[in-house]
């Protein structure tokens, strides 16, 4: 087991100075596709400026978690692919497995299942789930495993409690957009909460080869995705797969925007299937989704979050959702092979196109959101680098072990189920002013992704 270090505040500027250092030399990110070892060198400067953000390196800071306005969820995501950069680039840098071990293993919660209790006013089944990609991307890849919880079971704890929030007494089932009763969005189900449940499904029941408990939730999502008409097939034949809808409405008014990590984490999990099962049903709408994701989130072969940036219109965490796209698109092409030609130039144009926009801020390597522009377009953030830092892995993605490969099979099937870890964990007591400001706070989110942005539906 990595124990838990706190890097002494005495230490701390030295070690951003020397971690630093070469992104301190360059003006631009500099990237020969196809050449591992140039992607590596461009990834190491954009890593290095996602540790920028990194409260867990500050005197007084949380270890795991991201500067504001970054939320808990982003720093599940932004280790995601840190695990990636490790394992692919870095494997031998002991500082940096031991930050990623820390961060990661430190959000578990207390009853490790990444629902920590202060995240309680905030926290989605979405974030919950994307946490549990970045918790399943340590098992893929035999990232060192605590002592106590092992990678694979923690992932199995956040799908045994999310499975066990399913709830058919509205919309006939289904994943509400939050866990906690006392927070505004509670009445709503969105596809990103359910494609993850999805996700991680998928996920398991190749990671463990149980063809029963994981395949038949995936199943169940999928379903009731489609009844629901979250998912959808146009006239044209253009697949889509909306945002999602109200609970007072039995979820007839589909909210129809549509979001780059959404697509990609359903398509991620169908070719999950598909590689499992053998099943062409899988096959095929993992194909269908990687059409309609090519169409629609790209111009020009680069990646964009097409429903807000061309309007200057994305909000924090939109600027963010193009690195789990990219995660799950690289995924995609290792597990079902036939799929590599069609998505590599896309994957390639982006990564040059995201490489030079990382021109940017004080330190020259600064990365920005719109990659079709000439150099860095002056926005910067959290979202900028882990989207860049992402579509670069995606270029050197490695097949995702499981145990039949040589994967831990430190398993717990019945993970977050004992005692009172099963519950809905939406009973926690908590203040009428706490319960009021978490209203307010997600009803401001709320309206901001269903009122603001509505005039972009295509």
């Amino acid at each position: 087991m990595v124990s838990f270090k706190r890097i002494p505040n005495i230490c701390i500027t030295t070690y951003i100075s020397v971690f630093l250092t070469f992104t301190s030399l360059v003006s631009a990110v500099p990237l020969t596709v196809g050449d591992k070892d140039s992607t590596c060198a461009a990834a190491k400067v954009v890593a290095d400026g996602i540790w920028n953000y990194y409260e867990g390196l500050k005197y007084g800071g949380v270890v795991g978690m991201f500067a504001p306005p970054n939320y808990w969820w982003n720093a599940g995501e932004a280790f995601g692919g840190l695990v990636d950069y490790y394992t692919f680039c870095d494997p031998n840098n002991d500082t940096l497995k031991d930050l990623i071990f820390n961060g990661m293993y430190h959000q578990a919660g207390e009853n490790y299942n990444y629902v920590p209790s202060n995240q309680s006013m905030t926290e989605g089944n979405d974030d919950q789930g994307v946490w549990g990609m970045g918790i399943m991307q340590a098992a893929e890849r035999n990232f060192t495993n605590p002592e106590d919880h092992s990678w694979i079971s923690l992932t199995q704890a956040i799908f045994n409690t999310m499975n066990a929030r399913w709830d058919t007494s509205h919309c006939n089932g289904g994943l509400r957009w939050q866990i906690f009763t006392w927070n505004s969005g509670y009445n709503y189900k969105n596809s990103i909460a359910n494609g993850c449940l999805f996700h991680l499904a998928a996920r398991l029941a190749r990671y463990t080869g149980n063809s029963t408990v994981y395949l038949d939730v995936a199943e169940k999502v999928w379903d009731w995705m489609d009844e629901v008409g979250f998912l959808t097939e146009e006239d044209n034949g253009n697949f889509r797969i909306f945002d999602g809808a109200n609970v007072e409405t039995n979820c007839t008014d589909v909210t129809q925007l549509r979001w780059s990590y959404t697509y990609g984490i359903f398509m991620a999990g169908c070719a999950y299937l598909y590689n499992f099962t053998g099943d062409t049903k899988w096959q095929t709408r993992a194909n269908e989704i990687v059409e309609a994701s090519l169409s629609y989130f790209f111009q020009n072969k680069i990646m964009t979050e097409t429903t807000c940036a061309p309007f200057n219109k994305c909000n924090n965490d939109q600027r963010s959702f193009r690195s789990l796209f990219a995660r799950c698109l690289g995924l995609t092409t290792l597990l079902m092979p036939e799929t590599e030609s069609v998505i590599a130039p896309y994957l390639e144009a982006s990564s040059a196109a995201a490489a030079q926009s990382c021109s940017g801020g004080s330190d020259g390597v600064t990365c920005g959101e719109n990659w079709a522009a000439n150099g860095w377009d002056g926005v910067y953030g959290l979202g900028e680098q882990t989207s860049a830092l992402e579509v670069l892995m995606s270029l050197i993605v490695q097949e995702p072990l499981s145990v039949k490969t040589g994967g831990s099979n430190k398993t717990d099937f019945d993970a977050g189920t004992k005692a009172k870890d099963a519950i809905n964990k939406n009973e926690i007591v908590v203040t009428g002013k706490d319960r009021a400001g978490a209203a307010v706070l997600t009803a401001v989110v709320l309206a901001v992704i269903l009122g603001g942005a509505i005039w972009m539906i295509f």
